[in-house]
């Protein structure tokens, strides 16, 4: 007999509600979980009142009764709804300024505990912190919570294109999509909802930014009152949807002989468009541009810059409230690799700094973590903490193009907590991508984080089961750029595999040192691109080393990497704040990870560790390998301690990966050994 494939392991992810074997732990929250209270019926409020009641159902195996109203007896069991609903008659609570539209309140009052929040999505997103506190097995006696988004959008950006198929995607097809119709799965796409939902995000693109032919039709009669039914459920937990477009849809449609933004016709054409998309989605967000970047028209064609391009759009959509987000991953990409003096590294900042303040109040820059293209290691891209006057956001990547493709284990999350946390010093010290991301930094009134989406109609979603930490991972960071990385890796592991303390210890081991053995045993020291063109999968050190990407590592017989410096280089270092241009400027300053990034140097020159260069890529690339090895054994411990089929399914991937972290060293090690002339130290077997 075939399994759904809504009960195949992995498909419920960290929302899968495992009954809690700790009885005495079952009964003190059945105190309060036997009874459920929602106030109010919104759509997002049902939802709300859904998820209680078929998580506690099968968290502590009860039926909880249901009431629509405060009982004259008090209030008891669960009790959640707005502030106005409540009448703040339970809870002294914070101010509507301190809570924001989705901050919410969770608190313990005598029987009862009581959520609250100023807007139904608050409350929807408490009700999923308090499951996570039963979850992970927190006490819920003495609640006092106050939580609030430090980001105003937390977005997915999804590259789904019609006939099926995604771009950069390692989990099969679209949950969206097929044979260029809308595959119409409600039960998939709800529970995606309900993932996103429950670690606050709020918003999602569903088409590829390589907006096609086809794809260009979304936003016509066509499609849109399918797009319409997406965006109605996702609107029940909270989601708003947005579209990818293509700049040159009037001309693509066969309506205009012209996309130039300064054409009356071409505005108007663009206003009638965003009518007729908001006449079928009220609350539709807007639009996400990717123009004049590899090859997609833009408005450079008629000699106008992004500027022109985004406020046209922008103010095509203001009446409505919806938003422009426009891509800076613009560059050249038709370079050639014989030219030292252009620098892909430099262009989305000598693109945009220019235009700084010329955008309109609902337009947001999305603008990569890093200046090239999601590299395994970069620097954070300088312009975070340059633009001072235009509203932006970080652009994370969760599908693994560049750290394993969801065949190797890599978690982002500390990866992305470094981005965070790095100082641009725009403002002295403090100034970190978080705060210039969120629009803290310079008092802008939007701002966030948007992330390309690492799930596909895979059972488990995301291919590799333990990639769906990432997607777990993602969402609270965005909520919290503060949170830890092993407070989360802990508590996705706790809901996903249960209360099971081997279990819990040794998959955040696996986690937390998987991205340096992901490194370690592939490109060094911040070079990046080693990869296979294309497909970006597997080894090649010159795969793009003589292309038009720029993408380039210099490597020749006595030395490696790229001089980024003012003094002899590009001058990219330049584009940093002080002390970072000065300290990347500097061989002896830059830091040992960044330094292929910023310096063409010997491969005797010695790192800050004391390793040359040479030794230390031989070195890394056979910890590496005997590291990734170490991954499946330490896998392999925990075989009768989960479910075979979910525990069967991860070690296809570890095992792979174990293999192919040896084709990594040794095509890496001999390339360079070959290149350099240069023994390794000790001896090992270098092909």
């Amino acid at each position: 007999m075939t399994t759904s494939i809504y009960e195949q392991p992995g498909y419920h992810g960290w929302l899968n509600y495992s009954r809690i074997e700790d009885e005495q732990l079952r009964a003190a929250y059945a105190n309060y979980g036997s009874s459920i209270t929602v106030l109010g019926d919104s759509p997002i409020l049902q939802s709300a009142a859904e998820e209680l009641t078929t998580a506690l159902a099968s968290l502590l195996g009860l039926e909880p009764v249901r009431r629509e109203s405060l009982s004259g007896e008090g209030i008891q069991g669960i009790v959640a709804g707005t502030r106005d609903a409540l009448k703040q008659s339970v809870l002294e609570g914070t101010t509507k300024e301190e809570l924001g539209d989705e901050g919410y309140e969770i608190r313990t009052v005598d029987r009862a505990i009581v959520v609250s929040a100023e807007q139904d999505k608050g409350v929807l997103y408490a009700v999923f912190h308090l499951l996570r506190l039963i979850q992970t097995g927190e006490s819920i006696s003495q609640l006092q919570i106050t939580e609030r988004p430090l980001n105003k959008l937390r977005m997915i950006n999804h590259w789904d294109n019609m006939d099926g198929s995604i771009e950069r995607g390692y989990a099969g097809r679209s949950i969206f999509f097929n044979d260029y119709n809308f595959r119409g799965d409600s039960r998939r796409l709800k529970d995606y909802a309900r993932l996103l939902a429950s670690v606050g995000l709020n918003a999602a693109t569903i088409n590829n930014v390589n907006v096609h032919r086809i794809e260009t039709q979304l936003i016509t009669e066509r499609y849109l009152q399918d797009v319409a039914q997406v965006a109605e459920q996702f609107r029940a937990y909270g989601i708003q949807l947005y579209l990818s477009i293509n700049y040159a849809a009037p001309i693509e449609l066969g309506e205009l002989d012209t996309a130039d933004p300064l054409d009356p016709d071409v505005k108007a054409w663009w206003g009638r468009r965003c009518e007729e998309i908001y006449r079928h989605i009220p609350d539709f967000g807007g639009f996400l541009v990717k123009a004049d970047s590899e090859f997609r028209p833009g408005p450079f064609t008629y000699g106008r810059d992004h500027a022109d391009g985004a406020n046209m759009l922008a103010d095509a959509i203001a009446p409505y409230g919806g938003q422009v987000i426009w891509r800076c991953f613009v560059y050249n990409c038709l370079q050639d690799w014989r030219d030292r003096t252009t620098d892909r590294a430099r262009a989305a900042y000598d693109h945009f700094m220019p235009l700084d303040g010329k955008f309109r109040n609902n337009v947001l820059l999305q603008i990569k973590n890093g200046p090239m293209d999601f590299q395994v290691r970069e620097p954070v891209s300088p312009l975070f903490g340059g633009l001072e006057q235009t509203q932006h956001l970080l652009e994370l990547q969760i599908t693994q193009e560049y750290t394993g493709q969801q065949r190797h284990l890599f978690y982002l999350v500390p990866q992305w907590k470094t981005i965070l946390d790095f100082d641009t010093h725009a403002r002295g010290t403090g100034s970190t991508v978080a705060e210039a991301a969120s629009g803290r930094l310079f008092g802008q009134l939007l701002g966030g984080i948007a992330a390309v989406t690492s799930i596909g109609d895979d059972a488990n979603w995301t291919g590799h089961g333990l990639a769906q930490a990432n997607l777990y991972g993602y969402g609270r960071l965005t909520w919290n750029p503060a949170t830890a990385a092993e407070e989360i890796a802990s508590h996705w592991i706790r809901m996903t595999f249960g209360a099971d303390a081997e279990v819990e210890r040794v998959i955040t081991d696996m986690l937390l040192a998987s991205p340096d053995i992901y490194e370690s045993y592939t490109a060094p020291l911040g070079v990046g691109w080693m990869v296979n063109p294309n497909h970006h999968y597997g080894p090649n050190v010159d795969g793009y080393e003589y292309a038009k990407w720029g993408t380039y590592h210099f490597a020749d017989c006595h030395g490696i990497g790229v001089d980024r410096t003012v003094e002899s280089g590009t001058g990219y270092v330049a584009q940093y704040h002080e002390p970072w241009s000065k300290t990347y400027s500097a061989v002896e300053t830059c830091p040992d990870e960044l330094l292929l990034f910023f310096h063409h140097v010997p491969y005797r020159h010695k790192l800050h560790s004391g390793k040359t260069v040479i030794q230390h890529i031989y070195d890394t690339h056979f910890e590496g390998a005997e590291k990734a090895a170490g991954l499946l054994e330490q896998w392999d411990s925990l075989r009768d301690r989960m479910e075979p089929g979910l525990h069967a399914g991860v070690r296809e991937r570890l095992a792979h990966q174990a293999k192919h972290a040896c084709e990594w060293r040794d095509q890496i090690n001999t390339y360079f050994t070959r290149k350099s002339g240069i023994a390794d130290e000790q001896g090992r077997t270098i092909f």
